[in-house]
């Protein structure tokens, strides 16, 4: 495991591109049983997560460079998701902490097929009061790619923080990557979350939705090609739909523009017993960033895509093994010897 300098900054993979993930890390409360109610829960195991952590993280596990930008509270469960980050190699330069609000928490319910429900306390949390004054700035400029989700939408001042660090990464010529993690229950309403989901779209370069998010924001019950191809936009480079057990789906800008029509497919996923979901999706975007942040040009070649979204795959299947997302992360070499057993 790489050190750590004093300002939160790891050494010794400067020659790697940095991956720079913005929004929210909390505690998630996972009970100690599946397909239970939180009021029927005899317990809960505690675990670090927030969608765009777990990312930073899965992409220094796999041995790649990463910061995560975001507010915590200025509590012990703040101070314990910072120091997750930095005992796992993620730079935090970019983390600012809030006196007055507390750490996010969210109860998680495992249902019996390893599905998630969710309960949230965050009235308001700290990372929703993230300014735009206080965002790293060189930090944010120096990313290759830059990475992001929508629960940083939903409200002022954390809203304006995300659009000025999206603006500020683009304009210095980072790869722009998308992951709306639809929670519905933090959301105003569902009408409020699609309209300030897609607000963003034409944006980002990579988009990864999964088949219930493609679902919800096209308004389709029907997942094909056809309705995966409405929510292109002419910038988008890459556009990936996950399946969770039946793999993923890949659409690229040479299958629309250079009418290469065999440029699109997909790959299949591994078959795993599965324990928890939480964390897969983000594990399956922290490779696929990992693999994607030194040579972009992997998106333009379907071989090198395809093996590069098998790895992708086996990484998000091996954390459907364990409770928790970030323990649950795994190395290069899990994935690499899952990949091989069943070749």
């Amino acid at each position: 495991m790489a050190a750590i300098n004093d300002d939160g900054v790891p050494k010794g993979r400067s020659d790697r591109g940095l991956v720079v993930s913005f929004g929210e890390m909390l505690i998630d409360f996972v009970p100690t049983v599946s397909g239970v109610s939180l009021a029927d829960a005899p317990g809960f195991l505690k675990a670090p997560g927030g969608a765009p952590a777990n990312v930073a993280i899965a992409v220094s596990r796999l041995g790649g460079n990463a910061a995560f930008v975001g507010k915590l509270g200025d509590d012990e469960f703040g101070h314990m998701l910072a120091g997750i980050l930095r005992k796992n190699d993620v730079a935090t330069d970019g983390v600012t902490y809030d006196k007055g609000a507390r750490t996010a928490l969210a109860f998680v319910t495992l249902r019996a097929d390893g599905e998630r429900e969710f309960m949230f306390y965050r009235n308001p949390s700290a990372d929703m009061l993230l300014t735009p004054e206080e965002l790293n700035l060189e930090l944010i400029r120096s990313a290759k790619v830059f990475h992001y989700g929508s629960i940083s939408l939903i409200v002022d001042p954390c809203r304006s923080a995300h659009l000025k660090a999206m603006e500020e990464a683009k304009n210095a010529g980072a790869m722009l990557s998308y992951d709306p993690n639809l929670r519905l229950p933090l959301w105003p309403s569902a009408e409020e979350a699609r309209e300030q989901i897609m607000s963003i779209w034409d944006k980002a370069d990579v988009i990864k939705v999964s088949d219930n998010e493609l679902e919800f924001l096209t308004g389709s019950d029907t997942i094909d090609d056809a309705t995966a191809m409405s929510l292109w936009h002419p910038h988008l480079k890459l556009l990936l739909v996950t399946l969770g057990d039946h793999g993923c789906r890949y659409y690229t800008k040479h299958a629309i523009w250079v009418k290469l029509q065999n440029f699109k497919g997909s790959v299949d996923a591994f078959r795993v017993k599965t324990i928890d979901t939480t964390g897969a999706g983000d594990a399956f975007v922290g490779a696929l960033l990992n693999r994607i942040v030194d040579d972009h040009s992997i998106i333009e070649d379907e071989v090198r895509l395809r093996e590069v979204l098998k790895f992708a795959n086996a990484c998000g299947a091996i954390t459907t093994t364990k409770k928790g997302a970030i323990p649950a992360l795994p190395t290069e070499a899990e994935a690499l010897e899952l990949i091989n057993s069943r070749s």
